[in-house]
């Protein structure tokens, strides 16, 4: 073997030479050793496949491969093309067995060949078979929403220019880039479209055009090892002048009958793993390694001990129609397989995730929406049917996944160490925290669980809420927030509700009939209405005060306290100052979105930025106002953001300890405006939502002890995982629920004591009523929040948009 300290231990890529070297290297188990180690790295415990429907659009081919039994003559087909019909049939068919992937494979340019080909094109209206393969794989797309992965040979330019507006990726095996292997008496002779140099020109046409691509080798056709290496060592070099290629194929060779290499030896399980595993050294350990399934069976483990990391297509629906003999696994079984080498398998589009996350880069503006919304922060699909704010249930594969039994050797040494650091108070770097919230399969349910233990110690088996009441006196702003459903600015005014304005005596009635009902809190926050100033929330906290001297009023977000310092001319230790003195008494944590300006400069960029509500609560801690602190995510964001928000929040706290709890907000995007214009995903996924609690528990532990979910936004399902997986508080029962409601929320807008307490007791956990600050209200005050009296209906003073003042 080549001498690794130049890279090997380095990390870094071997060089061409080292890379050729491995060639007489024969000892493919410590190859492998290496080779999956570097696929942990990136990978940890993921193996991926796409749910996929194969379409053979034609099997006429202008080139004779001696190994292939795909391409077929024309008096071998019933007809020369699928039509638009019989596609879209599969399709269909496909969807509803839950495929997101068409690959649509076909000959190389048929109609250069056949007489046939050309006048069947003329009956479909089309002048190529690339019109024709446009045409289908835009209906496809327009009436299913699966995502066309196209592999139909070389391509030119305008070709690929134009293919790229109807699919997600495309792909073109090299095969081997060995001109010998077009020599006569050998595999390619005859066949003008294997031409290696013609081949790679094609793959480097889709770099420029920027196509997502899959590329690879065929293995056992005649090949040696050097031509090999030489050919992985071509695809490197075109990736790395243009970072196009997602996945790299390394597929044995299968013997048919009726073709000339139906005798020819097939490569054994050796080379098949040697020639894996060199691929992940050449390649590194971001690149994905694949093999199919269904060329392999019974070795599937040993594949991925060589290195692998996905499995490619796999289809419920259809059939491999290049391999017709080889059978497709059954996911279950193909489950079963990858688990047994200590693996999670896990969907993917075809599409790969770290191309999906940059749509701008790698989509025609015709996929992005429709990428975008099917992804969840690392760019893999989403699997179920949750959505923040509208379902109810939890599906129950991530029910029963949550809840499974955890063997120890699905757990990554790593990541064990991380929650047991966690577990000792010791703080999380971000890194770490990112790995834990890239947890899938068995991990994620380990740190679930881990965090609902470290719970149960912290704050044993009660789960608290306080009885209070939501007032949002305005809905008018003028801050753009694209996330925000609620404020009616020039933006906005297209979104459900009217604008409104409420007044003094609508705000002091709300008031009294929230302490009637037993309420010992009345939560307040409002649009940024133009014509307010500082002053204005003073009068608020006043008009309280007069009407319910006993209430706790917990109000005002970072923003409006900015706003209102900004316009009274004050700095914001005075003006806390002054609004704790008329009777403010915490403030929630909200304005918070994610703490990172690269996320706030998508989602709010004329909003406070991250040091600014740092600001804001450090001040609020110094005065002495208690205050939440919220994160509300799954819109634009991804782990590392969420790692650095979570990190800001402990490190102020480890300062000030002013903050009572910590409370994630699953984004809630039917109504938000950068959902509607197709710039945002769907919300968080439900395994990132619980995760966003559990993470919380061990990244807090020892500094924040209350962590809550938001019945509103998470449903009933949702809330009962969470409190699974580290979560202690339910929040408010809150009487009024506008801001979320408006996003599209269905949810109720009060859960009164008796369904809170009821939904705890089903949990079997321990009910309490809590204040604010979490002591325990007056007894009397307890038994009136029980039985309470129908609230009156609201009546929101409706104004008209105003402009704002200078």
């Amino acid at each position: 073997m080549a001498d690794s300290s130049s890279w090997q231990n380095g990390g870094c890529l071997p060089s061409d030479n080292e890379a050729l070297a491995l060639a007489t290297h024969d000892d493919t188990a410590s190859l492998m050793v290496r080779a999956r180690a570097l696929r942990d790295e990136n990978y940890r415990n993921v193996i991926t496949y796409s749910r996929k429907v194969f379409i053979p659009l034609t099997q006429l081919c202008r080139d004779v491969c001696h190994y292939c039994t795909f391409a077929q003559t024309p008096k071998k087909l019933e007809t020369p093309f699928l039509s638009i019909e019989q596609v879209l049939k599969t399709v269909k068919q496909a969807k509803a067995q839950g495929c997101k992937e068409i690959l649509f494979t076909l000959g190389e340019k048929p109609e250069l060949r056949y007489q046939a080909a050309r006048e069947a094109l003329l009956k479909l209206g089309c002048d190529s078979t690339i019109d024709y393969l446009y045409a289908v794989a835009k209906a496809c797309f327009d009436e299913t929403g699966l995502l066309p992965h196209i592999n139909a040979g070389c391509l030119t330019p305008d070709e690929l220019m134009r293919l790229r507006t109807v699919s997600a990726s495309m792909g073109l095996m090299l095969e081997s880039s060995s001109e010998r292997l077009c020599g006569k008496g050998m595999p390619h002779y005859g066949s003008p479209d294997k031409d290696p140099a013609k081949r790679l020109q094609a793959i480097a046409d889709a770099g420029q055009a920027k196509v997502p691509f899959t590329s690879g080798i065929l293995i056992g056709i005649g090949e040696t090892r050097l031509e090999r290496i030489q050919s992985l060592l071509d695809l490197r070099q075109l990736h790395q002048q243009y970072g196009h290629i997602q996945e790299i194929i390394i597929q044995n060779f299968r013997a048919k009958q009726g073709t000339k290499m139906a005798q020819a030896p097939e490569p054994d399980l050796n080379e098949l793993l040697w020639t894996i595993a060199v691929a992940r050294l050449i390649f590194g350990s971001e690149m994905s390694i694949q093999s199919p399934p269904n060329l392999s069976p019974g070795v599937l483990p040993q594949l991925l001990n060589a290195g692998l990391n996905d499995w490619g297509g796999v289809s419920p629906v259809t059939p491999d129609y290049v391999n017709p003999e080889a059978p497709w696994p059954h996911l279950s079984k193909l489950a079963r397989e990858t688990d047994l080498a200590g693996k999670h398998l896990h969907e993917r589009l075809s599409i790969y995730p770290a191309y999906a996350l940059e749509p701008d880069r790698w989509l025609a503006n015709s996929l992005k929406q429709r990428v975008l919304r099917s992804i969840d922060s690392e760019g893999y699909p989403r699997t179920d049917d949750w959505v923040a704010g509208r379902s109810e249930e939890a599906p129950a594969e991530v029910v029963e996944q949550l809840a499974s039994p955890i063997e120890m050797r699905q757990v990554d040494i790593a990541l064990q160490s991380i929650v047991n650091k966690a577990f000792h108070g010791e703080l999380l770097t971000e890194q770490e925290i990112v790995r834990l919230f890239q947890v899938r399969g068995p991990e994620f349910a380990y740190v679930c669980q881990q965090a609902d233990e470290l719970r149960k110690r912290v704050c044993g088996d009660e789960v608290s809420y306080v009885v209070n009441r939501n007032i949002n006196y305005t809905n008018l702003c003028y801050f753009n927030c694209k996330f925000c459903a609620f404020s009616k600015g020039k933006l906005s005014e297209e979104l459900r509700g009217k604008p409104y304005d409420l007044s003094q005596a609508e705000i002091a009635r709300r008031a009294q009939e929230a302490w009637q009902r037993g309420a010992s809190e009345v939560c307040m926050q409002g649009g940024i209405h133009p014509r307010y100033d500082g002053n204005t929330y003073l009068e608020i906290l006043k008009t309280i005060q007069a009407a319910t001297p006993d209430m706790h009023i917990h109000a005002f977000s970072p923003l409006e306290v900015t706003q209102g310092a900004e316009t009274l001319g004050l700095d914001l230790k005075s003006y806390l100052t002054r609004l704790k003195e008329h009777g403010l008494k915490s403030l929630p944590g909200t304005a918070a979105e994610i703490l990172d300006d690269e996320v706030r400069a998508i989602l709010c960029a004329d909003k406070i930025n991250t040091a600014q509500w740092l600001r804001v609560m450090e001040t609020a801690h110094e005065v002495g106002l208690r205050t939440t602190a919220t994160i509300m995510f799954g819109h634009v964001d991804h782990p590392r953001h969420w790692a650095r928000h979570l990190i800001r929040v402990r490190d102020l706290q480890r300062k000030t300890g002013g903050f009572t709890e910590f409370v994630p907000l699953p984004f809630v995007a039917d109504e938000a405006p950068i959902y509607r214009k197709g710039g945002s995903r769907q919300g968080p996924t439900l395994r990132e939502t619980v995760l966003m609690h559990a993470v919380a528990r061990l990244v807090f532990h020892t500094h924040i002890d209350n962590i809550q979910t938001s019945w509103v936004k998470m449903g009933p399902g949702g809330n009962e995982l969470a409190l699974q997986a580290g979560a202690n508080d339910l929040g408010g029962t809150l009487m009024n629920e506008s801001i979320t409601r408006a996003a599209g929320a269905q949810h109720g807008q009060e859960m009164p004591p008796e369904k809170m307490d009821a939904f705890i007791d089903y949990q079997g956990r321990v009910p309490r009523q809590r204040t604010t600050l979490y002591q325990q209200p007056p007894e009397d005050r307890i038994a009136s929040t029980y039985n309470a009296s129908e609230l009156v209906p609201l009546v929101n003073s409706a104004v008209e948009r105003v402009e704002r003042a200078g």
